[in-house]
C-alpha cells in the first residue's frame, strides 16, 4: 500500500461532493457505500461510484489513491457492491465489520474473479479491514493473514461509532477508553506486515480536538486516519507529520553512526544518548517515513 495519511471519505450518493473529494488535497478518497448512504439509494450509489471510478481511469492524471467502501459481509448487499466498484481504477477496497476469515477470504474471491473476469491485474486491487467490533479487535491478526490482499486495516475510534457500542464503554478525548483496542489493532497491524490507519473523528467542529487525538493517535504508531470533510485534511497532516526537530535528530544520528561504522565501531554516544544498530534502524524508519509523506 502506497503511504497515505490522509483518506478522505465521500458518500456514493452524492456526485458533486466525490467530485469536490478528488480535487481536494487527501492523499486518497473513499467512496462511501455503506453507512452514509440510505438503503434506498444504495442501487444509484453504485452506479454514481462507479462512473467516478471510471472517469478517474480515463484521466489518468490524478496521483491519489481511489478507495470504496462497501458494505459489510452480512448484509448481503457486498456481492452487488463489488460487482459495480471492481474496475480499472480502484486501488482498494475497504471492508467494514471484518470479523470472520471466511469473510474475508470471501471478499478477496469475488475481487479476484471480478479482475479475472475485467481484464485487471491479478491482486491489483487491496483490501483494508476496517476493525469496528471487539471480535475484530479480539482476532485482527488472523484477519489480516486471512488474504495476501489485506494490506492495510482502519480501526473504528469514532465516538459513538460501531466499537465504542460494541465495547460499551465510555468515550474521551484523552483516549483512555479506546485505547487497549487502539494498541491490540496497531500491534496485530504491524505484526502482520499491514499498514494502520486510525478512524474517522466526528465532531467536525472540534479542530483542536481533532488535532489532539491524532497526535496521541500518531505516538502509538498509527499512519494516517480517515477525514470526513476537507477542513479536517490539514489538521491530521499536521499531527502526523515527524516533528522538524526530530527529523534533524534523527539525521545526525543517521551521518554519525553511518561515519562511525565505516571506523569499524557499532556503538557510539551521541548528545548524551547511546546509539547502536538498534537505534540506527529506528532512525532510518523515521527518516523514511518523513520523506515519504513529504
Amino acid at each position: 500500500m502506497k503511504p497515505i495519511r490522509t483518506a478522505l471519505f465521500a458518500p456514493g450518493s452524492k456526485q458533486r461532493v466525490m467530485e469536490k473529494a478528488l480535487e481536494s488535497e487527501a492523499d486518497a478518497v473513499i467512496f462511501d457505500l455503506e453507512d452514509s448512504v440510505a438503503l434506498a439509494a444504495k442501487t444509484e450509489a453504485r452506479g454514481l461510484v462507479a462512473a467516478q471510478i471510471q472517469a478517474v481511469a480515463e484521466t489518468g492524471s490524478l496521483n491519489k489513491g481511489i478507495f470504496v467502501r462497501t458494505n459489510a459481509p452480512d448484509t448481503g448487499l457486498l456481492e452487488s457492491d463489488l460487482e459495480a466498484v471492481v474496475r480499472p481504477g480502484l486501488d482498494m477496497i475497504f471492508l467494514p465489520k471484518a470479523e470472520t476469515v471466511d469473510a474475508v477470504r470471501d471478499c478477496a474471491a469475488m475481487i479476484e474473479r471480478l479482475e479475472k473476469m475485467r481484464g485487471l491485474k491479478t491482486e491489483s486491487i487491496e483490501i483494508c479491514l476496517m476493525i469496528e467490533s471487539a471480535l475484530g479487535v479480539y482476532r485482527c491478526f488472523e484477519l489480516i493473514k486471512a488474504s495476501p490482499r489485506v494490506t492495510a486495516t482502519c480501526i473504528g475510534s469514532a465516538r459513538d461509532g460501531d466499537l465504542q457500542t460494541d465495547l460499551g464503554c465510555a468515550w474521551s478525548i484523552e483516549g483512555v477508553e479506546l485505547l487497549y483496542s487502539r494498541s491490540k489493532v496497531l500491534c496485530d497491524t504491524r505484526a502482520a506486515g499491514a499498514y494502520p490507519l486510525d478512524g474517522v473523528f466526528s465532531d467536525l467542529a472540534n479542530e483542536a480536538g481533532l488535532l489532539q487525538d491524532s497526535i496521541l493517535s500518531a505516538r502509538l504508531g498509527f499512519l494516517g486516519r480517515t477525514p470526513i470533510h476537507p477542513k479536517q485534511i490539514q489538521p491530521i497532516r499536521q499531527a502526523y507529520a515527524v516533528p522538524k526537530e526530530q527529523v534533524a535528530y534523527y539525521q545526525r544520528v543517521v551521518e554519525a553512526f553511518e561515519a562511525a561504522e565505516k571506523q569499524g565501531v557499532g556503538a557510539i554516544q551521541l548528545e548524551g544518548k547511546l546509539v547502536d544498530y538498534a537505534m540506527y534502524a529506528r532512525a532510518q524508519r523515521v527518516l523514511a517515513l518523513d520523506q515519504s509523506n513529504g
